[in-house]
């Protein structure tokens, strides 16, 4: 059967004490439900359903090419009401997924062997054993150990409390009959809301089989609520995230001080040290090291390439053999070949080097194209900006820049050419030449630094 997903995501999040809707604070640097969405992506479904309401707009504009059927939820009257706002737009032959958006640990796994138990006359339910229940609806089987009911914490009585097996809402179910069961919801009840759930009983007198799908693992179905839940929730996907590399073979000093935020790749023998944090998408080479504190964003560091403590990079690609750090920036558009060395504060972005250059200490190096073995001195700026327009600096091979250079774009430094320390350049350097840029010094005899009157 076709599967349309439908995503939960109208809730105001009172106790978030946020003007932020829930289902935007962030987890692993982006929001709640863009988890929610990626994962159902994973299904293949012919559509995804998100229900919003509470800060409506700001949800959409967060996701504005995301292939998404919006759909409002005006009032928030429960689980059921919500779903039911979706329901016109589901055809009666595909199985319906409901998820949450503020539930976004749950595996693409967990919810394939969830749609896979419910067909034409089947409904199942994803359930977890917890070991405080407390604000969850108990699942209730008959003498059978089949699904009977499920009733909402506020509504169960003792007996019903002392059940550690929970509802977590997710549920796949025929759209036909679940229609027809949404349709006939009551909200008799403490909330005085429409429950998603009541269309358990409604499965269960129709004849429909009703199965629960326990969760592996509790931490899956966490919901985030307040700030204290979504810190639990980023604590238990950073753990989850660094145990699957540690198991392909990535040693990691700190599992508890690395937050894996992205799509990563890492070849054998990589090590992080502590509070990495790795974004977008990124590779790692064989050997890479990744020094403490530093932050790789959309990058791919090459094998045997050690970034050194506290270093910046994102939108940039090194060789193999390279040296970074520590405290280097690189920004995007950088590419490293093998064996270049990049410093102490040293900026790099927009720029190419070559093999076995090195710009070692207190540089930017913006809009350039440099060539191999090229060493870069201290204080060395490209000025790449004329307040208007970027200009383009290029360095042949194997020249000489010194220290306290100005290289006043655009500009050519020809190859094996030496610029003397201090140089302005604004006039092409010829090659295998010294060029230098210095005005006289002087010293004038008699002079007096001012110095304040006495008080």
């Amino acid at each position: 059967m076709p599967l349309s997903v439908v995503i939960l995501a109208a809730g105001q999040g009172k106790r978030m004490a946020s003007d932020l809707p829930k289902v935007l604070q962030p987890l692993a640097g982006r929001p709640l439900l863009a988890h929610v969405i990626d994962t159902a992506r994973l299904l293949n479904p012919a559509a995804i359903h998100v229900i919003y309401g509470h800060g409506g707009e700001r949800v959409r504009e967060a996701f504005p090419d995301a292939g998404i059927h919006w759909t409002l939820q005006a009032e928030q009257l429960g689980t059921g009401h919500a779903v039911l706002q979706a329901m016109p737009a589901i055809p009666d032959d595909h199985t319906v997924l409901v998820l949450y958006g503020d539930v976004p640990l749950v595996r693409a796994a967990t919810l394939i062997d969830l749609t896979s138990r419910a067909g034409v006359s089947s409904l199942a339910l994803l359930s977890a054993v917890l070991p405080d229940p407390a604000g969850y609806g108990r699942v209730i089987r008959d003498t059978t150990g089949r699904v009977a009911r499920v009733v909402e914490h506020k509504d169960a009585n003792h007996k019903e409390r002392a059940i550690a097996e929970v509802n977590t809402g997710l549920l796949a179910a025929p759209a036909g009959k679940l229609r027809r069961w949404l349709s006939a919801l009551g909200r008799d009840n403490a909330q005085g809301e429409y429950y998603l759930p009541d269309c358990i009983v409604a499965a269960v007198r129709d004849g429909v089989a009703v199965e629960a799908v326990v969760a592996a693992s509790a931490t899956e179905v966490l919901g985030v609520n307040d700030k204290l839940q979504l810190a639990e929730v980023e604590a238990a996907r950073r753990h989850a995230r660094a145990t699957e590399l540690m198991r392909a073979g990535v040693t990691i000093v700190d599992p508890a001080r690395v937050d894996i935020r992205g799509e990563v790749h890492c070849g054998r023998d990589v090590v992080l040290e502590i509070n990495v944090i790795l974004e977008g998408k990124v590779r790692l080479g064989d050997r890479a090291r990744i020094g403490p504190g530093s932050v790789l964003r959309d990058c791919e560091i090459g094998a045997d390439t050690e970034v050194r403590a506290h270093c910046v990079i994102e939108g940039a690609t090194t060789g193999s053999r390279c040296v970074i750090g520590p405290f280097a920036r690189l920004r995007p558009g950088t590419k490293l070949a093998d064996e270049v060395h990049v410093g102490n504060f040293v900026e790099v972005k927009n720029t190419e080097l070559g093999p076995g250059s090195k710009a070692n200490h207190l540089t930017y190096l913006g809009d350039a194209t440099i060539g191999a073995k090229v060493n870069v001195g201290a204080g060395t700026v490209t000025c790449n900006y004329d307040g208007a327009d970027k200009h383009r600096t290029t360095i042949g091979d194997g020249a000489f820049i010194g220290s306290g250079t100005m290289l006043v774009a655009p500009v050519t430094v020809g190859a094996d050419a030496t610029i003397g320390a201090g140089s302005t350049i604004t006039k092409p350097a010829p090659a295998g030449a010294l060029t230098l840029e210095r005005s006289r010094q002087q010293t004038l005899a008699g002079w007096k630094r001012p110095s304040k009157k006495p008080a």
